[in-house]
């Protein structure tokens, strides 16, 4: 169990469920389905209905609402904390996104097949990260507070990977969300958004102006570089091929030289 006050995580998966429901209900008549469980070989009713030859044929749209209703209750459960400190916050979250990664690729590979389940993970990734981050700085943020209003300085982390860390989410959206977004309006036989526009534009100056920013505010963070480069590796298996491995360098190049100047108008400034 991911919870330790049981009661309150059902009623929030229950809660989630019904959201998830409502969700496909939605989803059904954007597509084009008047009432749930008809026949998708209906003239006109375009349900999701995890493309299943057995019969009945609503069974399929059984598994469907069954699959929403699920990746809901997961949604909904993560609106509480998994727990306070320690192993079990980690544990319990990879749990958690495993989780909403299996449910989100099954219903994605029945209804629109295996090569549609990639990107949609990656961008359920993208999403559970920033979250994940972004709930995690809030916490921190209100934890600093009280520790400055007691007088309580915190020393720097090793490595500064705490100080670095809510930069990491804004690399992440560059050089791994970046790419995946444009691959999808990106034109097939001229992909200039991708091969052009994004490795010469967008992820040099991105990762230099923040590099540039985090090292003038908190002296050497080495894990900058190294965050924009892996993330930008991560863009080149999933979107790229081995000829865009150099994008990785780019990134990490333009990382250190924003750094490296943000550091010398940290010190100037100092002086």
């Amino acid at each position: 169990m991911l919870f330790d006050n049981r009661r309150q995580a059902l009623h929030r998966a229950l809660a989630g469920a019904l959201a998830g429901v409502a969700a496909h209900l939605l989803l059904g008549c954007l597509l084009g389905a008047p009432f749930p469980f008809v026949s998708p070989g209906f003239p006109g009713i375009v349900f999701p209905n995890c493309n299943f030859c057995f019969t009945p044929e609503w069974l399929g749209v059984l598994v469907s609402f069954a699959l929403f209703a699920l990746f809901g209750a997961e949604i909904g459960i993560a609106t509480l904390p998994f727990a306070g400190t320690g192993q079990a916050l980690v544990k319990r979250t990879m749990i958690h996104f495993l989780a909403m990664a299996a449910t989100l690729a099954l219903w994605v590979g029945l209804n629109a097949g295996p090569e549609g389940m990639p990107l949609v993970l990656v961008l359920l990734a993208v999403f559970y990260v920033l979250i994940w981050l972004g709930r995690w700085i809030g916490w921190y943020l209100e934890v600093a507070a009280i520790r400055e209003k007691l007088g309580l300085a915190p020393g720097p982390s090793p490595l500064k990977w705490r100080e670095t860390l809510p930069y990491l989410a804004f690399a992440l959206l560059l050089c791994l969300g970046v790419p995946v977004v444009l691959s999808v309006f990106d034109a097939v036989d001229v992909p200039v958004l991708r091969a052009l526009y994004f490795p010469y534009l967008v992820l040099p100056v991105g990762s230099f102006v923040s590099a540039l920013s985090l090292w003038k505010r908190q002296g050497i963070c080495p894990l900058y570089p190294v965050g924009c480069a892996l993330f930008t590796l991560a863009a080149v298996v999933l979107v790229y091929n081995s000829s865009a491995l150099f994008f990785c360098g780019v990134a990490f190049g333009s990382a250190l030289a924003g750094g490296l100047l943000g550091l010398l108008l940290r010190r100037r400034k100092a002086v």
